[in-house]
């Protein structure tokens, strides 16, 4: 895979509060990726962003909500998001918080 595909699979991480209580109780990070993006793609490209040994990943198409603003509506786009699960002994960290 190229270098260029790889930044186009990741698009970036998704916080949220049970992404946060995913992170901290099974050793997960949530990512938003390409809807034509794959599994294998997904894995590879983690590993050589961030340097880690991905275990396993788990895919889930979000369809986009809809939206309305006074009488005009609207609907979001539809997204995917991956549940990347690290290796024992292997971190990811966005935050860079104090340890």
């Amino acid at each position: 895979m190229n270098q260029e595909r790889i930044y186009q699979i990741l698009r970036g991480p998704h916080v949220s509060e049970k992404s946060t209580l995913i992170a901290d109780e099974a050793n997960q990070v949530v990512f938003q990726v390409a809807r034509d993006a794959n599994k294998r793609e997904i894995k590879a490209a983690v590993e050589q962003l961030f340097e880690v040994k991905v275990r396993d990943v788990r895919v889930a198409n979000v369809n986009g909500k809809r939206k309305g603003f006074g009488r005009i509506r609207g609907r979001r786009p539809d997204w995917k998001k991956a549940y990347v699960a690290l290796a024992a002994g292997e971190e990811l960290d966005f935050i860079g918080g104090a340890e």
